[in-house]
């Protein structure tokens, strides 16, 4: 029988592979390369047993087991299904087509630079006395859950107020400062914490909470390291390490 093979075809074994090949980065990252392995030899069982051998018994019984097994990897990897679909939802070419659906496309926000100035001139006054500290900005992604962990705050944005925070004497010093709309949302928070192997190994479990809270979030971490007084920016899974006071402040205009 004639096999007829059109550009259809080669669009569909062009999607699939590059699903696959995102599903194989995605479970790479989250250290779940072996089941991504054993879920694709799995398949290629499941299909030559049912397809090829056309064993019925034997193939229905696998066919059950693909049906729950696929609700069950849903629970399993929920987390990383959520971070993969976030990851999606928040490209820059996603972003754009929203844009042209969206009535703020013609709209230009101000940028206060009163307030970046405020949280520049703290963090530097803390990097210079290596006092530890772990700002995170909110953009927009709601950072609700995440201030709830912490105690809230509600205040102006001050550089007094941000360093007594994080004086190493305070209750509040050891977790994360949430800033939200301008003002100072909650202080003392818990972030999730990155697991990425890439992260040096100098850096400490703040810098791993900053990675990990823009991952899953398309805020702004800033790290004020204890042990070394550098300043550190965590935007979109990527670091920017030993910051001057005026490349934080150019970072923070133009991400803000």
């Amino acid at each position: 029988m004639f096999f007829e093979f059109g550009i259809k075809d080669v669009i569909d074994i062009f999607l699939v592979a590059l699903m696959l090949y995102y599903i194989y980065r995605l479970m790479k990252e989250s250290r779940s390369l072996n089941v991504f392995i054993g879920i694709m030899m799995f398949v290629v069982l499941w299909l030559f047993v049912s397809q090829v051998l056309e064993m019925r018994l034997l193939g229905s019984i696998m066919d059950k087991l693909v049906s729950v097994g696929v609700i069950g990897l849903i629970i399993l990897f929920q987390e990383d299904i959520r971070k993969f679909l976030y990851n999606l939802g928040a490209h820059q070419r996603f972003k754009m087509i929203m844009h042209l659906f969206t009535s703020e496309k013609n709209t230009k926000r101000e940028v206060d630079k009163e307030t970046i100035m405020q949280i520049v001139m703290s963090c530097l006054s803390m990097s210079k006395r290596k006092v530890g500290a772990l700002i995170v900005i909110e953009r927009s992604t709601p950072l609700d859950d995440i201030s709830d962990t912490g105690d809230k705050i509600d205040a102006n944005i001050n550089q007094r107020l941000i360093e007594n925070i994080f004086f190493k004497n305070s209750p509040l010093h050891d977790g994360a400062m949430v800033i939200s709309k301008k003002r100072i949302k909650a202080a003392g928070c818990i972030l999730p914490v990155s697991h990425n192997y890439d992260i040096p190994k100098e850096l400490g479990l703040r810098h791993r909470a900053a990675m990990g809270i823009s991952q899953e979030s398309d805020s702004i971490a800033i790290v004020v390291s204890e042990e070394t007084g550098g300043i550190s920016v965590a935007i979109n899974g990527r670091f920017q390490l030993r910051l001057s006071a005026e490349k934080l402040e150019s970072i923070l205009t133009n991400e803000m």
